[in-house]
């Protein structure tokens, strides 16, 4: 199952210290990062992956869709939010739709529709992960590393609900 990312791009970028420095410079510099990060994490990655941005202070009186670096970036209209655009985009995805947000109403939202959810500042990490991952797959790796055998036990002393678990296996996809 092909696993659609679903990301509110404001919060993503306010809750990102270097995104959100840029952000202070200039609205569209924080926005350009963001959409650079997701398209090299999509490098590595190849997951469907959606921006939404809030479109309320914009002149444009329709919802705005392009897609950037394969990245599809959606602003919202004039008369609704961007969380109300990731709302609907969770209906219908259902749980195909991994939604990263900090808010509290649209991840609580998404998680009754089945749809994963994963915090702006996790979402972060995993996407610095991604890049580090991307520069040690480059030429000239001296090929030390990876896998070390163990035979330490792995797993949860106390099995996990339903749900937690498939949200637990959409995060690790990515």
């Amino acid at each position: 199952m092909a696993l659609h990312i679903i990301i509110d791009g404001y919060n993503l970028i306010k809750n990102s210290p270097s995104l959100s420095a840029l952000d202070r410079q200039d609205l569209q510099l924080g926005r350009e990062a963001l959409i650079d990060l997701l398209a090299d994490y999509k490098k590595v990655k190849s997951h469907k992956i959606t921006v939404v941005f809030d479109g309320a202070g914009s002149i444009d009186a329709s919802s705005s869709r392009d897609r950037i670096k394969g990245i599809r970036v959606v602003f919202s209209r004039r008369d609704q939010t961007a969380d109300t655009v990731i709302k609907n985009m969770a209906s219908q995805e259902r749980e195909k739709a991994l939604i990263v947000s900090s808010d509290r109403d649209v991840t609580h939202t998404a998680a009754t529709f089945q749809s994963a959810t994963i915090s702006s500042s996790e979402f972060e990490a995993k996407l610095a992960l991604a890049e580090q991952m991307s520069a040690a797959d480059k030429p000239g790796d001296d090929g030390k590393g990876g896998w070390i055998p163990t035979t330490r036990k792995k797993g949860p002393s106390r099995r996990l609900s339903k749900r937690k678990r498939r949200n637990r296996m959409k995060v690790r996809k990515l």
